[in-house]
């Protein structure tokens, strides 16, 4: 039997996947779904546990697999309930998850990459670069492994990492989570960000029913290229146009993220250059404050400012709403997750690390 370390987690297979295996091992095809109703369902933490399948079946699991659910290894609380986990993620190093509580909602919001190769000038995950994409098991570890997973509500991946850049992974976790055979959430209840990847965007929309969330932040083409260099390569015109292009309904929205930056991108004629842009898309824009990183000249806009700029947008017949800051004192809030020092380290120097930031 080989050492744990070096078996393969069942964790983040789909079910196309579990009957591959269970096909390899010679075993009934009712047994992949026997398996992934342990999985997702029943949420096990052993194969051992999967008392229904014969035990020649689990002894020949047991030689090449594991369960791979694994336990955040420190948490945060913020004063206004917010938790952010730190979950190790073997030899590529560790992520954040950051759980939201609010009266009508609970919110996870969820990591799909160790860093971020985006550059954001903004986002101190960007300034980490990118260390290694998670796979399916590692993003729906962060689902089933939450304290608090019975009580959620809701699920955004708007953690570390752009999740259009790690398409595949997202998509299989996306399936299990929402197929009958996995968890069967509601696709209504997940949001995906981008900052608009043009050909994994148009996939996602046409293979999932999940929320879609753009990160526009300004529509200036000049300007975004300075806060984001992807714009370099997918500018804010063929976004809007792959979207109009897909059309969105009641039952599902697109959201346009937008972080507001004193002095340069909340002014009257980004509103009405907002307007002009997006008309024609039903969608909702999504303030939010920016939260300060170190080496960066950005400012955020000041209240006042912040809401003349939504009452702005909303008199232009555009759905506008201001996220709140949640989690800011533990760097839990938007823009502010990073595991810089996780990567190659002992697990005692990560935690340390993370206390530390």
């Amino acid at each position: 039997m080989l050492p744990s370390l070096m078996k393969e987690s069942l964790l983040g297979k789909t079910l196309s996947q579990l009957l591959e295996i269970t096909n390899e091992m010679g075993l009934s095809k009712f047994t992949a779904r026997q398996i992934s109703d342990w999985l997702y369902k029943k949420e096990v933490l052993t194969i051992d546990e999967m008392t229904n399948l014969s035990k020649v079946g689990r002894q020949m699991l047991n030689e090449r697999f594991e369960v791979g659910r694994k336990s955040p290894v420190t948490v945060q609380s913020s004063e206004d309930g917010t938790k952010k986990y730190l979950y190790m993620v073997g030899e590529k190093g560790a992520v954040e998850a950051a759980y939201i509580p609010e009266q009508n909602r609970n919110t996870l919001c969820v990591s799909s990459q160790v860093g971020c190769k985006m550059r954001c000038l903004f986002c101190m995950t960007g300034k980490q670069g990118l260390q290694a994409n998670l796979t399916a098991g590692e993003i729906i570890n962060q689902v089933l492994s939450l304290p608090e997973r019975e009580q959620l509500t809701n699920i955004v991946y708007m953690g570390m990492g752009e999740p259009m850049d790690n398409l595949e992974a997202v998509m299989a976790s996306l399936k299990i989570l929402t197929e009958p055979w996995g968890m069967n959430w509601a696709p209504k209840r997940i949001t995906v960000s981008t900052i608009g990847i043009i050909p994994a965007m148009h996939h996602f929309i046409t293979t999932s029913k999940a929320h879609l969330a753009v990160s526009l932040h300004t529509p200036f083409e000049a300007e975004r290229k300075m806060l984001m260099p992807v714009s370099h390569k997918y500018n804010i015109a063929d976004i809007i146009t792959e979207l109009k292009a897909q059309g969105f309904d009641r039952q599902r929205r697109v959201s346009f993220e937008y972080i507001v930056f004193s002095g340069l991108n909340d002014t009257p004629k980004h509103v009405k250059e907002l307007a002009r842009i997006l008309n024609g898309v039903k969608c909702h824009v999504n303030l939010i404050r920016f939260h300060p990183i170190p080496n960066t000249p950005l400012q955020g806009t000041n209240e006042e400012s912040l809401m003349t700029f939504k009452e702005a947008l909303v008199s232009k017949g555009i759905f506008t709403t201001i996220r709140a800051s949640r989690g800011q004192d533990i760097d839990a809030a938007c823009g502010l997750l990073s595991t810089k020092a996780g990567k190659g380290l002992q697990l005692a120097e990560t935690q340390k690390s993370i206390l530390e930031t």
